[in-house]
């Protein structure tokens, strides 16, 4: 009889795969992010660890083997969900991995534009001592969290280090731990007329999909910052050039696009209030083992048992 596969479609240590493997010793993995490793083992395959588009059309065919993926992402918007969900496959997500990273590159964000940073390291290229009208500070202040998931909760507890009143917003408007106010995404014009910082990390949806827009940012503060860490198509690029061009938002930090890379002429580029990152607020050293242990090693063991799978399990419905 033929071992049963796993495919990882990333490079890992072999210690991590001799971690993984302690749990289904008679499996064959296979390990690797080119092609020709994990290609001649596609269709038998009964879990893929990460995710390829190149895999998409072998897994989708009737004789594949596969029943479970789990992506090495958060967002699975790239994924064919309808596709998918016909074929009944299980997906599972790498939400809740990013939480320590990319609050921090939130909070870079705003301490950046509160303190000047951003202005400082652009006047210390050209060896300029300018003190750029420097008066803000983030104690005090209010911040929005638009997504109140693993990542929100890590924000809302850090902000409460800095006295700020937290506002989030989740679809279902259920209180949570650091959060002094909750709201319904329809609520949102509420929300953001409050806010000096507006934080988006949501999924990216049908129901997302350019969630801010023209008249979002009329709703805001014009001394408010927005911070987009989720993804970029959740934002009308060229309506947020607009508000910050016209004054009606203090400044936006950016870690996603609508179009990846960022364009060499796009126009947030040159923009002052603008921090641009590349796609990196959850890069962090310890973002595979994370994977491993806290969502594959415990879904891989209710795989076995023949239980369902309670991390991060996609709704296909909800598309998250």
């Amino acid at each position: 009889m033929a071992p049963r596969t796993m495919i990882i479609t990333e490079s890992l240590s072999q210690q991590k795969v001799d971690q993984i493997q302690q749990y289904i010793p008679d499996w064959n993995i296979v390990v690797g992010k080119e092609t020709e490793i994990w290609k001649p083992y596609v269709k038998e395959a009964e879990i893929i660890a990460g995710w390829n588009r190149r895999i998409e059309q072998e897994v989708l065919s009737q004789d594949s083997n596969l029943r479970w993926i789990q992506s090495w992402s958060a967002g699975v918007n790239s994924f064919p969900l309808e596709q998918l969900k016909v074929r009944e496959i299980l997906l599972t997500t790498a939400s809740g991995v990013h939480a320590y990273p990319i609050s921090e590159t939130i909070f870079a964000m705003m301490l950046g534009f509160t303190r000047n940073i951003h202005t400082y390291v652009r006047n210390q290229l050209k060896k300029q001592w300018d003190d750029t009208n420097l008066k803000l500070e983030i104690h005090d202040k209010t911040i929005g969290i638009i997504g109140v998931g693993e990542i929100g909760l890590e924000t809302a507890k850090i902000a409460k280090a800095f006295g700020m009143k937290v506002i989030g917003v989740r679809n279902s408007g259920k209180q949570a731990k650091f959060v002094d106010e909750m709201y319904k995404t329809e609520q949102l014009p509420t929300v953001l007329k409050q806010c000096d910082f507006v934080i988006v990390c949501l999924p990216l949806t049908k129901k997302t999909h350019h969630l801010f827009g023209k008249e979002q940012f009329k709703q805001m503060k014009s001394t408010a910052f927005f911070v987009n860490i989720g993804r970029g198509e959740i934002v009308d690029e060229n309506a947020l050039i607009s508000a910050l061009r016209n004054g009606e938002i203090a400044g936006a930090g950016l870690d996603v696009f609508e179009k990846e890379p960022l364009q060499e002429d796009s126009p947030l580029w040159d923009l002052e209030n603008v921090i641009i990152t590349p796609h990196t607020a959850g890069s962090t050293a310890q973002y595979d083992q994370r994977v491993i242990e806290n969502i594959l090693i415990p879904n891989l063991k209710n795989y076995l048992s023949g239980n369902d799978l309670t991390i991060n399990l996609v709704d296909y419905h909800k598309g998250y």
